[in-house]
C-alpha cells in the first residue's frame, strides 16, 4: 500500500515537473523570443529573464521561436559594377543590421534570417550598381565614399523596415579594377609617367646646356682676364728688368759686360749635348783669357769666322 502511494506521488511529481518545465522558457541578453499560439503570434519577449507559457508545445499550444537581439552582418563579394565612364570594377560590401521588429520579421519571412538576407542582397546589389553608375571610379577613393555608403543605406532601409529589420551600417570593403581594366589603366599610367619623364629629362638637358654655356663663357672670361693680367705683369717685369740692366750698365759698364758674358756662357755651354766650334781668340772667350776681358793674343790671320753647331 505504501509502495503504491509512493509510486503515485512520484508520478504526480514527475507530471508536475514536466508541466512546469514545458511552461517555462528563458530569454538571454542576446535573444528575443516570439511566443506563437496556434499559429498566431501571442507576444514578444525582448527583455532577458524567465517567462511562462502554456505547456505542451507539441500540441501547437504555445511555441517559442528565438531570434537574435544583436548586430548581425552579411557580406556581398565580387559585385561587378559599371561606373559613369563605362569601365567595370569589382566591389565588396557588407551590411550590419538588427532585428528591430520581431513580430514583423516573423510575419514576413517566418523568422528565417537566410530569407531576409537573400532579399537584402538583391536590393544591395541593385543599389551598388546604381550608386556607382552615377559616379566615376575616383569617387570611391575620395571623401565621396562616405556619402555613397549613406546613399546605399538609405536605399536598403525601406526594404529592411518591411522585413522588421533596421540597417545599422553599410560599408564598401573593396573597390578594384577588373583584370582588363587594370591592364588598360596600367598602360595609361605607364605612358603618362614616360611622357612626364621625357619632359623632365628635356628640361634637365636644357638647364644643363644653359649652365654649361654660362660656365664656358665664364672660363673664357677668366682665361682672357688671366692672359691680360699676365701680359701686363710680363710687360711690367720686362720694363723693370730693362730698367735694372740700364741702371747696372750706368753704374759699372765693365761688370755689366762681364755679367752678360757669364750668362751667355751658361746658356751656350751649360748643356752636355752642345758643341761649339770657335777660335779660342774669339771675342766670345775674351773673359777666359783675361779677368778684365782684354784679348791679349791676336787672332790668326787664316782663322775662319766662328760657327756654332748643335
Amino acid at each position: 500500500m505504501i509502495n503504491n502511494r509512493s509510486s503515485i506521488i512520484l508520478i504526480v511529481l514527475a507530471a508536475v515537473l514536466f508541466v512546469v518545465y514545458s511552461s517555462v522558457f528563458v530569454v538571454n541578453e542576446r535573444q528575443q523570443a516570439i511566443v506563437v499560439r496556434f499559429g498566431q503570434i501571442r507576444e514578444v519577449k525582448s527583455e532577458p529573464g524567465l517567462y511562462f507559457k502554456l505547456p505542451f508545445g507539441f500540441m501547437d499550444a504555445d511555441r517559442v521561436q528565438y531570434v537574435e537581439d544583436q548586430a548581425l552582418r552579411f557580406d556581398l563579394d565580387n559585385i561587378r559594377v559599371q561606373v559613369s565612364g563605362g569601365k567595370f570594377y569589382e566591389v565588396d560590401a557588407f551590411v550590419v543590421y538588427k532585428i528591430a521588429d520581431p513580430r514583423r520579421f516573423r510575419q514576413t519571412v517566418s523568422g528565417d534570417r537566410e530569407s531576409a538576407e537573400s532579399r537584402l542582397r538583391t536590393r544591395l546589389d541593385a543599389s551598388l550598381r546604381r550608386v556607382y553608375g552615377l559616379r566615376g571610379f575616383e569617387a570611391a577613393l575620395s571623401d565621396e565614399r562616405a556619402s555613397m555608403m549613406r546613399e546605399v543605406r538609405t536605399d536598403l532601409s525601406a526594404d529592411a523596415e518591411s522585413l522588421g529589420l533596421n540597417i545599422e551600417d553599410v560599408r564598401i570593403r573593396r573597390t578594384d579594377l577588373t583584370q582588363e581594366v587594370s591592364q588598360q589603366t596600367y598602360d595609361r599610367m605607364k605612358a603618362e609617367r614616360l611622357a612626364e619623364a621625357e619632359l623632365i629629362r628635356a628640361r634637365g638637358n636644357e638647364e644643363g646646356q644653359r649652365r654649361r654655356a654660362i660656365a664656358d663663357r665664364q672660363v673664357v672670361e677668366i682665361v682672357a682676364e688671366a692672359q691680360r693680367d699676365s701680359e701686363i705683369l710680363r710687360g711690367e717685369g720686362e720694363a723693370e728688368r730693362t730698367q735694372i740692366f740700364a741702371d747696372a750698365f750706368q753704374r759699372d759698364p765693365g761688370f755689366f759686360e762681364f755679367y752678360r758674358s757669364m750668362a751667355a756662357y751658361a746658356q751656350s755651354i751649360g748643356s752636355p749635348d752642345t758643341t761649339i766650334v770657335l777660335s779660342p781668340h774669339s771675342e766670345f772667350f775674351r773673359y777666359f783669357n783675361s779677368a778684365d776681358g782684354a784679348d791679349q793674343t791676336p787672332p790668326s790671320p787664316g782663322l775662319a769666322a766662328p760657327t756654332t753647331a748643335d
